[in-house]
């Protein structure tokens, strides 16, 4: 899914934007309204932070690596509308979208 894409499906269908990067790459720069849950804590977290499994949920992380991971372990917790945003953070930004600091 490219940037402009994700940014639609938070727009029309409330998508969830979960950073799956470590604490400090988040804390540096993230997609606005985003949830850091990193990789490896997200099939312990998901289901807690993200209650309707119905929505989309988009998993970003620096370059889509880590991303493409969380989709399969989201996918096997029952979120049928997890998708990466490709490029990660780098296509984010290359698409001119906003970012916040924490």
């Amino acid at each position: 899914m490219t940037a402009n894409g994700a940014v639609q499906l938070i727009n029309r269908e409330k998508a969830v934007v979960v950073d799956v990067r470590d604490a400090e790459e988040f804390a540096g720069g993230h997609i606005v309204g985003a949830k850091n849950l990193p990789l490896a804590q997200l099939e312990e977290k998901l289901p807690a932070a993200v209650k309707n499994k119905g929505l989309p949920v988009l998993l970003v992380c620096a370059s889509g690596v880590r991303a493409n991971k969380a989709v399969a372990t989201a996918k096997k917790l029952g979120f049928e509308k997890a998708q990466a945003i490709g490029g990660g953070m780098k296509g984010w930004r290359d698409a001119g979208l906003p970012t916040e600091k924490a």
